[in-house]
């Protein structure tokens, strides 16, 4: 089975979206980056989504996993290799 599509829904030049896409990198994950700050609709249709206000939103096939602290927080935790590859 392929590993899940990586989505990173982000705003340019956010430091915390740059940190989430340089981890995603570091594992070789490959991402599909939207841009949120063009479509107003899009951002507030993640917003009712997610509930987050802020940008990056990280989704790992149909899961949200939240923001750069929460993606980070994952790593840490030894949960994300296994996410990424589809296996939890």
């Amino acid at each position: 089975m392929p590993p899940p599509e990586v989505t990173v829904y982000t705003t340019p030049s956010c430091p915390h979206c740059l940190r989430a896409k340089r981890l995603l990198e570091s594992k070789d994950a490959a991402f599909r980056e939207v841009d949120l700050s063009e479509d107003a609709e899009l951002r507030q249709e993640m917003v009712e989504k997610t509930g987050c206000l802020t940008a990056p939103l990280v989704f790992i096939g149909d899961t949200f996993v939240g923001g750069s602290d929460e993606l980070h927080a994952l790593d840490r935790e030894g949960k994300l290799d296994a996410m990424l590859q589809g296996e939890a």
